[in-house]
């Protein structure tokens, strides 16, 4: 069998089990189903930050808001990058104007334009939400608020923003899940509100309702950045936040990580590397398809040596 055809089949799914493939230079990607704690189809991808080729590009301010809705497979093609997921949170929505507000803190090759801030939905999105940032020579680390500053776009931590990105909370810190709780008798300093359509509260937290989830995550040496999808479509069920969690601690070595937007903007976009076109690797669960969302963050890679 040839390389590339063997490509073309790990590719298209053709090989049994779980699928893992290196594409790009730096980049490996594992397609993978499990029955438990529910039928689920995950997709990973660990960037080694360290390859050569290896960049990064969030989604660029545009518009009179704050970005142009696109979707991440758009997004990808437009950049003619190799690999994309969706990332940030988003206003207005639902909404079919194109124009859009993204919630905490954004910056894409240095320009930074959204602030970090206390969102509406306070239910599910906890205020000042940590952000991951990655600056031009692939350092990435996870920043705070500089609350001594008024615009919200600054951070305590010594780095230049470069390409941020944030999402609802922090759900793994430090190699420890922390999923956020809702204020309340028992947690008075709970970071969420209770509230929403659903009446959200401790008793039945959105962070723990099965469904398409995207998150973001760094190893403790900073080295690998981890990119995950789970779907709530064809078959696969979902999973809560906290599942998400424990799986990237105990089977990535994920040592903090974020959870960005998911349910239907949850997408994965990668280029073919045989044939250079872009595809969704995941079954997004927008009923209309392939969501058009405020933000994407792409990943840059060189061809894979051949084997």
């Amino acid at each position: 069998m040839t390389v590339a055809l063997l490509l073309l089949l790990t590719w298209s799914g053709l090989l049994a089990g779980q699928i893992v493939e290196r594409p790009f230079l730096g980049v490996t990607h594992i397609a993978r189903s499990e029955t438990r704690p529910r039928k689920v189809n995950m997709h990973i991808v660990l960037i080694d930050l360290e390859a050569r080729g290896i960049r990064f590009k969030l989604t660029s301010p545009a518009g009179p808001l704050e970005t142009v809705r696109r979707t991440t497979l758009q997004f990808l093609n437009q950049e003619h990058a190799q690999v994309a997921i969706n990332s940030h949170f988003f206003l207005p929505y639902p909404s079919r104007k194109p124009h859009s507000l993204l919630v905490g803190l954004a910056a894409s090759n240095g320009a930074v334009y959204s602030a970090f801030e206390s969102p509406r939905q306070s239910y599910a999105l906890v205020a000042d939400a940590p952000a991951l940032n990655i600056d031009a020579r692939n350092r990435a680390s996870i920043v705070h608020r500089d609350k001594t500053i008024g615009d919200g776009k600054h951070v305590i931590e010594n780095v230049t923003l470069w390409n941020a990105v944030s999402g609802s909370a922090q759900i793994v810190t430090n190699g420890v899940k922390t999923i956020p709780v809702y204020a309340d008798q028992q947690h008075p300093d709970g970071a969420l509100t209770p509230g929403g359509r659903r009446k959200y509260s401790n008793a039945l937290s959105w962070y723990d309702v099965p469904t398409a989830r995207t998150s973001i995550g760094l190893t403790e040496d900073t080295r690998t950045l981890v990119l995950f999808t789970v779907d709530r479509a064809a078959g696969s069920l979902g999973l809560k936040v906290g599942e998400v969690a424990d799986l990237l601690i105990k089977e990535y070595a994920v040592y903090n990580a974020l959870n960005l937007d998911g349910g239907g903007s949850t997408t994965l976009a990668m280029q073919n590397p045989v044939t250079g076109k872009g595809v969704v690797r995941n079954v997004p669960s927008d009923k209309r398809g392939v969501r058009p969302v405020a933000s994407s963050l792409a990943v840059f890679a060189a061809s894979a040596p051949p084997r």
